[in-house]
């Protein structure tokens, strides 16, 4: 672990708050995140599990098939540190998962992937928890007040930069479907003679009885050159 203790702690963080910042997108972003806990908390491993659309969980950034395995345990349904952090927007620390009684199967799972301590710390914003920072060590009791109050401090990083980076992501993707739609237009108006409300029509009805989005159904027209069936 390097010790963060003074300047040097302002300093790594400035750079931390900077490589989020220049984060191309959120799975680069929660990456940043995760290489940042390995080099500063002694960590064996660690991951980012966020939340999407209906609520599920997705797991962009794990710096070990371990951290994966330990997710998807839990969000299959296993009961665990993840899940109660998810559900009660609150830090969960196993000092050892050898004593540890509180999720019996979720441990002996653990054990056998050989983690013995873990901290989870919610990832939240003004919206509420987007997600989790999961670390995960070899060594138990590895998790002390120190650590606990950076993870903090970098989980708090974390969904800044996650909140913003999903918030530039919607707004490319707006952005693009726009672009496709716009250019389907153009190809119903050139086919049909139309103008730009009665293309934008065709698509829209389209898109409506055949449950498709909008974006798709611009984009098939502009691939196959044809309208949904």
């Amino acid at each position: 672990m390097i010790e963060l203790t003074g300047n040097t702690a302002a300093e790594r963080f400035a750079q931390l708050a900077l490589d989020l910042h220049d984060s191309a997108g959120t799975e680069q972003t929660v990456d940043a995140v995760v290489d940042f806990a390995l080099q500063t908390l002694g960590c064996s491993h660690a991951g980012v599990a966020l939340i999407v659309n209906g609520g599920r969980l997705q797991i962009p950034a794990a710096t070990d098939p371990v951290v994966a395995e330990i997710y998807a345990f839990q969000i299959c349904g296993g009961e665990g540190p993840l899940s109660e952090s998810m559900r009660e927007h609150s830090t969960v620390l196993v000092r050892d998962t050898t004593t540890d009684d509180r999720w019996p199967d979720w441990a002996g799972k653990v054990r056998e992937l050989g983690v013995c301590s873990v901290l989870d710390v919610p990832l939240t914003t003004s919206d509420g928890t987007v997600g989790v920072l999961g670390l995960y060590s070899a060594q138990p009791d590895a998790f002390g007040p120190d650590e606990e109050a950076i993870a903090h401090i970098l989980a708090r990083h974390a969904s800044i930069a996650v909140a913003s980076a999903r918030r530039e992501d919607h707004l490319a993707q707006a952005v693009d479907a726009r672009k496709l739609v716009g250019q389907a237009m153009g190809i119903l108006m050139e086919r049909y003679n139309l103008d730009g409300d009665r293309a934008f029509a065709v698509l829209r009805r389209y898109s409506q009885n055949t449950n498709t989005k909008l974006r798709d159904v611009a984009q098939q027209l502009i691939q196959t050159r044809r309208l949904p069936g």
